[in-house]
């Protein structure tokens, strides 16, 4: 696992332990946590990519692994209800900041969203 991935993925696990219930949160820690080698191989290959909202999107047409994708994405609205409901924000808010830490740390190659819309490879 790169480094950035992993550090990025500690941190996602960390706001989670911190910000939602123990029984909640360990039952999204381990579904994350089981489909991050998919997730770390999508991006790799070019398959998806993370957008300016926080989420993975399926890029020009794929649909592979779609399920893994839609399964990520729906942990990740929920974990950012829970930020949003315990910080006094929005969950779309919550989610761009989330955006842009995922951007900082995405590795080279990886395909990453710009606040503008914009699709670029870092």
């Amino acid at each position: 696992m790169h480094t950035s991935v992993k550090a990025t993925f500690i941190l996602m696990l960390m706001a989670i332990a911190i910000l939602v219930s123990p029984a909640w949160s360990q039952d999204v820690k381990n579904r994350m946590k089981e489909r991050l080698p998919v997730i770390i191989d999508l991006k790799a290959r070019g398959v998806v990519g993370e957008n300016n909202q926080g989420f993975l999107e399926l890029l020009q047409g794929q649909t592979e692994n779609k399920g893994a994708v839609a399964a990520e994405n729906q942990d990740r609205k929920a974990v950012y209800e829970e930020i949003a409901q315990k910080t006094g924000t929005s969950v779309q808010v919550v989610g761009q900041r989330r955006a842009i830490q995922i951007a900082e740390k995405a590795n080279p190659g990886e395909w990453i969203q710009t606040a503008a819309g914009q699709w670029v490879k870092k």
